[in-house]
C-alpha cells in the first residue's frame, strides 16, 4: 500500500465519519430517509449539503436552499480545472472525476510528488470518501428516523461544529481570520433581519467583495 493510498483512506474514512452527523439532521429538518440518501449520492458535497438542510431546517425556501448550497460547491470547480491540469483524464474517467472531485481527494492528490501517486491518491480519497460518505449518510439517517428527533441529543448543533472543524486549520493568517471574523459578523447581523438562508448568501457576498477589492500583491521589480 502506497503513502497515497494509506492517506486517502485515512481521509476517506474521517470524512465519512461526518455523513452520520448530516442523515441525522437531514431527517431532523423534515426530508425523508431516501431523500436524504439521495441528496448525498447526487450532491455529493458535504459543505453544499449541510448548508441545504440548515435552510430548510430554519424554514428557509427550496430557492434559498438551493442557493446557499450552490455557493458553497463553487469552489470545486476549481478543483475540477486543477484536477484536469495535474491528471488529465480522458473518456468516462472525466465525468466519474467531476463527481467526486471535492476538498479530499483534491487536497490528496495535490499532496503527492509523482502523478502516480497523485492519481492514487486522488481515487483513493475520492472513491473511499463516497463509499463512507453516502454508508454513513443512511445509518445517520435510520437512526435520526429511529430517535424522532435528534435535536434532543444536540445534533442541530453537529453541523456548525462540522464547519468550524474544518475551517479552524485554515485561519493561519491575519487576512482569514479578519475576513471569517468580518463574514460571521455579517451573518449574525442578518438572521434576525432577513428571512432563513439570506445571511449566508450575505456572509458569502463579503467574502467575494473582499477577494475583489483587495489590492493585489506587488510585483516582483526587476533587477536593475
Amino acid at each position: 500500500m502506497t503513502p497515497a493510498v494509506r492517506m486517502g483512506l485515512s481521509i476517506a474514512f474521517a470524512t465519512g465519519l461526518y455523513g452520520i452527523s448530516f442523515g441525522a439532521l437531514s431527517v431532523a429538518a423534515g426530508l425523508t430517509v431516501w431523500q436524504t440518501q439521495v441528496l448525498s449520492l447526487l450532491m455529493f458535497t458535504g459543505g453544499s449539503q449541510f448548508a441545504f438542510i440548515g435552510v430548510i431546517a430554519g424554514g428557509g425556501s427550496g430557492a434559498a436552499a438551493v442557493g446557499a448550497a450552490t455557493l458553497l460547491g463553487v469552489r470545486n470547480a476549481v478543483y475540477g480545472m486543477q484536477m484536469q491540469r495535474l491528471l488529465s483524464p480522458r473518456g468516462w474517467r472525466r465525468g466519474v472525476m467531476a463527481q467526486l472531485t471535492i476538498d479530499e481527494s483534491a487536497a490528496t492528490a495535490l499532496a503527492q510528488e509523482t502523478p502516480d501517486e497523485q492519481r492514487r491518491g486522488f481515487w483513493t480519497a475520492g472513491i473511499g470518501v463516497f463509499v463512507f460518505w453516502n454508508a454513513f449518510t443512511l445509518a445517520g439517517a435510520l437512526l435520526g428516523d429511529a430517535l424522532g428527533d435528534p435535536r434532543r441529543f444536540g445534533l442541530d448543533g453537529a453541523a456548525v461544529a462540522a464547519f468550524l472543524g474544518l475551517l479552524w486549520p485554515r485561519l493561519r493568517g491575519r487576512e482569514p481570520i479578519a475576513l471569517a471574523l468580518a463574514c460571521g459578523l455579517v451573518t449574525a447581523l442578518a438572521v434576525p433581519l432577513v428571512p432563513p438562508g439570506l445571511p449566508i448568501l450575505l456572509a458569502a457576498a463579503v467574502g467575494a467583495a473582499w477577494g475583489w477589492l483587495r489590492p493585489a500583491p506587488d510585483a516582483p521589480r526587476e533587477a536593475a
